[in-house]
C-alpha cells in the first residue's frame, strides 16, 4: 500500500529536497575515499558524510510520515540515534586496528593498554 499520492505537494517538495540533500552529503563523503591517499585520511570523510546524510534522510522521513498520519512521527529518531552512535565507533575501531597493524609491522611494541613494566 503506497500512500505517496496522499502527500501534499508542499510536503513532497520538502521531503524530496531533504532526501536529495542527504544523498548528496553521503556521496560527497564517499568521494573523500577517492581524494585522500592514506587509510587514516580516508576514515574521516565517510563518517561525516554518512552521518549528515543519514540525518537529512531521517528528517525527510519524519516530515513525510508526520504529514501522512497527521500526527508527529518520531520513531525514526531511533534510527538516527543508532546510526549516529555506531558509524563513528565503527570507523574509530577500524582506525585503531590499522594503527595496531602498522605498529606491529614496523616492529614497534603495539600498545594495547596493558601495563608491561
Amino acid at each position: 500500500m503506497i500512500q505517496a499520492p496522499d502527500l501534499p505537494g508542499w510536503a513532497a517538495l520538502i521531503v524530496a529536497l531533504l532526501v536529495l540533500a542527504g544523498a548528496t552529503m553521503t556521496l560527497i563523503g564517499s568521494l573523500g575515499l577517492l581524494r585522500f591517499k592514506t587509510f587514516y585520511e580516508r576514515v574521516h570523510p565517510p563518517t561525516l558524510g554518512s552521518t549528515m546524510g543519514m540525518a537529512l534522510i531521517v528528517l525527510g522521513s519524519i516530515v513525510c510520515f508526520s504529514v501522512l498520519r497527521a500526527r508527529p512521527s518520531v520513531h525514526e529518531i531511533l534510527i538516527g540515534i543508532f546510526m549516529t552512535a555506531t558509524t563513528p565507533i565503527a570507523f574509530m575501531l577500524l582506525a585503531r586496528a590499522a594503527l595496531y597493524r602498522d605498529r606491529a609491522e614496523q616492529g614497534l611494541e603495539p600498545r594495547d593498554g596493558a601495563d608491561r613494566s
